[in-house]
């Protein structure tokens, strides 16, 4: 299994995620994919739909507000940078359940 490239960041830590949209079950985490975080999202990929469930959903599992949660990259592609301000990298692997 590849590591996740999480890296910290002056007031929080950035990421990359594999965000596959339109998924019929609930919008999940799936596991890691070539040191990025591979997300199911249940919304499609229109309008930013599948971004805003993205955000929505981070903001929830790490327990920060929503605009806490930015897409630095990748807003049209499914390979996305993502930031998240007021995290720690080992709070955020120990909330997405990566810290096995």
């Amino acid at each position: 299994m590849v590591e996740p490239v999480i890296q910290e960041v002056d007031g929080g830590v950035v990421f990359t995620a594999k965000i596959v949209p339109g998924s019929n079950s609930p919008t999940r985490i799936c596991g890691l994919l070539d040191g990025m975080l591979k997300v199911k999202v249940s919304a499609a990929p229109e309008k930013g739909k599948a971004n805003q469930c993205l955000i929505k959903f981070l903001a929830k599992k790490l327990d920060v507000k929503k605009n806490a949660v930015n897409i630095i990259r990748g807003q049209t592609s499914p390979v996305k940078g993502v930031r998240v301000s007021g995290i720690s990298v080992d709070t955020l692997l120990e909330k997405l359940g990566l810290n096995k």
